[in-house]
């Protein structure tokens, strides 16, 4: 019987230790509350912390009065260090010991990151995600069709896709419009075509290198097709990606327009190849959590002839009617001082609007 008790015993003192063992990581408060859980990450002003019983907990590191944890933990400064281990709070400093045994004594103010292994591996990913993921992407259609004493369609769409890294940014975007009166010869009263794409490669964590390629057709200004090859430098002005971000740049551009009439003006085609100056900037701002407005303006001087530029603006007023439906309105302005076709005028305005269907392919994580 004594053997069965000490058995007993011993078993249920196993049972017992066991979820403490497994929950190796633990916080005290400032006011004697105790929190085990699975340390997530850290951003240097809080932990969270994974716990069983209530998911994620926020904790504000002021709070925090101990910290251990027995699992590997990756730790970075300032100065872009990582070094990993299991940790503990000791005062002002987070005390690191790695596998060789060292132990490494970290100021909390000069901490910037802390994650666990799987946010560290998901993190590491993130720096070179593959193609396909990492993309942001917005599409809008507008339609509206009259018939009966009018007969009128109008027709609008528009795409933007972005894919952002730690290094660099890829920029597309395409906006058309189309529309006719088919009374009274109205015919086709709309027809352009914008869309473009940029690459930036950060150069420090304010300065980059960019390429771009923008094109237009406009059916009504005559123009067949404009394409804008550029290449410069930028500067990220303003970085808070969670509320304003302001990028300025200027470069080198070549520009080739063909122009061959308009179906009311018909004209022997017309090819202009124009060496220029791009300056520019690119703006957004959110305001709350919902509405986004992103702006780009860009300004282009004809070297060969510095009386002559032309200017395009593309703003857009997103707002989230859930996480995949938003409404947006969208105005695109292309202005050209010396259009070749008799009778076509130097500007042209696009503003449309409609609901937006938007989604975002990020890289996988450790725990997918």
């Amino acid at each position: 019987m004594s053997r069965y008790c000490a058995a007993t015993c011993a078993l249920l003192l196993v049972l017992f230790a066991f979820p403490f063992v497994a929950l190796g990581e633990s916080v005290t408060l400032n006011n004697g509350d105790h929190i085990t859980g699975d340390i997530e990450d850290s951003d240097g002003k809080a932990l969270t912390l994974k716990t069983a019983y209530a998911g994620d907990v926020k904790i504000q590191w002021p709070a925090i009065k101990e910290l251990s944890a027995r699992t590997p933990i990756y730790v970075t400064t300032e100065d872009k260090k990582t070094i990993s281990g299991s940790v503990a709070l000791n005062g002002p400093n987070l005390t690191v010991q790695q596998t060789s045994g060292t132990m490494v004594e970290v100021p909390m103010a000069k901490i910037t990151a802390i994650r666990s292994s799987e946010g560290q591996n998901a993190y590491e990913r993130s720096l070179h995600p593959a193609w396909n993921q990492g993309w942001d992407v917005g599409a809008t259609v507008g339609l509206g069709l009259a018939r009966g004493n009018s007969d009128t369609t109008n027709f609008n769409t528009s795409l933007a896709l972005d894919r952002k890294t730690l290094s660099d940014e890829i920029k597309m975007y395409e906006s058309s419009v189309y529309a006719s009166n088919g009374l009274r010869g109205g015919g086709v009263t709309a027809n352009a075509i914008l869309g473009g794409v940029r690459y930036d490669h950060n150069i420090t964590e304010r300065l980059f290198a960019f390429g771009a390629g923008d094109f237009t057709h406009d059916e009504l200004q005559g123009l067949d097709i404009r394409q804008i090859y550029t290449g410069g430098l930028g500067w990220h002005l303003i970085a808070k990606p969670n509320i304003t971000t302001l990028d300025v740049l200027a470069g080198i551009n070549y520009t080739q327009e063909t122009y061959s009439g308009t179906p009311t003006t018909p004209a022997p085609t017309v090819t202009r190849h124009l060496p220029g100056i791009t300056v520019g900037e690119d703006f957004m701002h959110k305001f709350g959590g919902s509405t986004t407005l992103n702006a780009n303006a860009y300004f282009y001087p004809d070297l060969s002839d510095l009386s002559q530029y032309r200017f395009s603006l593309d703003a857009s007023l997103v707002t989230k009617i859930n996480n995949w439906l938003a409404w947006q309105v969208g105005l695109s302005d292309r202005y050209v001082t010396n259009p070749p076709i008799v009778g076509t005028k130097s500007n042209d305005l696009i503003l449309a609007t409609g609901l937006s269907i938007t989604f975002t392919q990020r890289s996988r994580s450790a725990s997918d």
